[in-house]
């Protein structure tokens, strides 16, 4: 009977045994909470880290929307007994894209710094190269609603000026970079928005240098060491190495190096009075130097100066760097450092062209579409040697050459701005009404520099014309990494060649285009094989239209 009981009392324990694990790992859980946040908090305190619970869109790129706000006041305080309840706010506030290339940053905050529940709104990055913006213009003032999909800003970026738009519904509480602010960081605070339109008053005065001071400014726990400067013997202080003059006996050899010497010679200074700090006391060209430097330093107030004559003040203005320029000039100066260009130049005669493009500008005039350019033909005659020398449709990369599948050329538009290169996708299969159309819609779209980032990125190849608006005759062109290849396009000019008979001469118009390829991509004579393919289709324009 007594075995008896005992198996069954035992099993009763081990039917509860589950109960009894998860009561206990939860007492532990909540003992270790409590213990690892008050070393957690001393800790902070000490090195002066704060938790701002930072959230980037671009780790969170989902088709939807998450606002996310709560409350907790469940924390434990341990004592000799058991546990006690305590209190504890917390909140939670994360944002959720659903486009990456907005990739706003926000900052979610409680109220244990005094201030209501709010988001820091940071500087979004809007292109793969932008490192920092400006901000053009707010489209909303502080104290209006905003709801998801509302423009709050324009942001100057370093290729255009992007549309910011809302991503969760609130109020514009503050706003801390205003029109026209300059080089704001990618996620530096630019506005404050909140929850609750009662919220907007307690941000008037609200910058993030001061919240940050308030929370730094916790009082430590424990007591402050205080550190006593005890006074110490003073050390000999070292020899200077500035020369002093020292009194050498007459008649004794005085070592200096051809240097030293003739630097001595030139500024009338004696050997002797100069000290030596080179091997056995050589004086060295430093001795010198220091001894001239000493000696300018030790001249009489009384001294004459010697008046050099100044060049006359040049009046100039100062002009500050736009966005679009500083990158530009950020990109041209990699590719020259980095990109072993080298170029091939040839002639083209463009009479046929000519021909056919006033046929096919009558066909359009006629058909009310936009009129046929020099230019279009151009970039049509690029994109279907590029399909024919695909070699030259690439990038370099460290492991490999990657070579396109699609022909996207990048036409190069000057604007008061800046330089601007929008993409004309797919040159290959578009007709050259298309072409035209395009070019002449994303020309409009840069000087109004309101192109976006899909109006200039993913281009493959870049063709650049400083010929028929600036009678450029010929010029090379810096290639537009991480491309290969950049197509410099100058002026037609006619000129005299030799005519059907020995004695017959007639004239001819003749277009310079010169080629800039990345040796590491483009071999020699794989650039002229592009440049003989290009030249063909210049030549016989009727077989573009094949």
């Amino acid at each position: 009977m007594t075995y008896g009981y005992h198996i069954i009392n035992h099993s009763r324990k081990l039917q509860n045994i589950a109960t009894m694990l998860r009561q206990e790992y939860a007492t532990s859980i909540r003992w270790f909470s409590n213990s690892s946040r008050a070393f957690g908090d001393k800790y902070e305190e000490t090195v002066g880290i704060h938790h701002r619970g930072y959230v980037s869109a671009e780790r969170q790129s989902i088709s939807r929307r998450v606002a996310y706000t709560s409350t907790s006041h469940s924390s434990f305080k341990r004592n000799g007994n058991g546990m006690s309840a305590g209190k504890v706010h917390s909140s939670i506030s994360v944002s959720l894209l659903n486009r990456e290339q907005n990739k706003h940053f926000t900052r979610g905050y409680s109220s244990d710094s005094g201030l209501p529940p709010h988001q820091e709104i940071g500087m979004p990055s809007l292109s793969p190269t932008m490192t920092e913006g400006n901000i053009a213009r707010w489209l909303k003032n502080e104290g209006d609603k905003i709801t998801p999909g509302e423009v709050l800003c324009e942001v100057e970026t370093d290729k255009a000026t992007v549309e910011m738009e809302c991503m969760e519904e609130g109020y514009l509480a503050k706003i801390i970079k205003g029109d026209g602010s300059k080089e704001i960081k990618v996620g530096e605070v630019i506005a404050i928005t909140v929850e609750e339109e009662d919220d907007i008053v307690k941000f008037k005065d609200y910058s993030p240098s001061a919240a940050d001071a308030k929370s730094a400014a916790k009082p430590e726990p424990s007591e402050p060491k205080v550190e006593v400067a005890q006074e110490t013997p003073s050390a000999p202080a070292p020899e200077s190495k500035v020369s002093k003059p020292s009194s050498v006996p007459a008649g004794d050899r005085v070592f200096a190096s051809p240097v030293a010497r003739k630097m001595a010679e030139d500024n009338n200074v004696k050997l002797s009075s100069i000290k030596g700090t080179g091997p056995d006391g050589l004086i060295v060209k430093a001795d010198v130097e220091d001894y001239l430097d000493s000696r300018g330093k030790e001249m009489p107030a009384g001294a004459p100066v010697t008046k050099v004559g100044t060049v006359p003040d040049l009046d100039y203005t100062d002009i500050p760097h736009t966005q679009i320029r500083k990158i530009t000039a950020s990109r041209l100066l990699f590719s020259k450092q980095t990109i072993p260009h080298y170029y091939l130049t040839v002639d083209t005669c463009v009479d046929n062209l000519m021909e056919i493009r006033g046929q096919l500008n009558l066909l359009q005039e006629n058909s009310g579409g936009k009129r046929i350019s020099v230019n279009d033909l151009v970039i049509k005659a690029a994109a279907l040697a590029l399909r024919k020398v695909p070699q030259c449709n690439s990038s370099w990369t460290e492991d490999y050459i990657r070579q396109f599948h699609n022909v996207n050329i990048n036409v190069a538009v000057q604007t008061d701005n800046g330089l601007y290169v929008p993409v004309i996708r797919d040159a290959d299969k578009k007709g050259l009404s298309k072409i035209a159309e395009e070019v002449k819609s994303l020309a409009g779209k840069a000087k109004q520099n309101s192109l976006k980032p899909e109006d200039y990125e993913g281009g493959t190849f870049t063709v650049s014309n400083l010929g028929g608006p600036f009678g450029v005759k010929q010029f090379c062109a810096i290639i537009n990494p991480p491309q290969a290849g950049i197509l410099a396009v100058g002026s037609a000019e006619k000129r005299v060649i030799p005519d059907a008979g020995p004695d017959q001469y007639k004239f001819a118009s003749f277009m310079s285009v010169t080629l800039s390829c990345d040796h590491r991509v483009i071999d020699g004579a794989i650039g002229a094989e592009w440049l003989k393919a290009f030249k063909g289709y210049i030549e016989k324009p009727e077989s573009m239209l094949l």
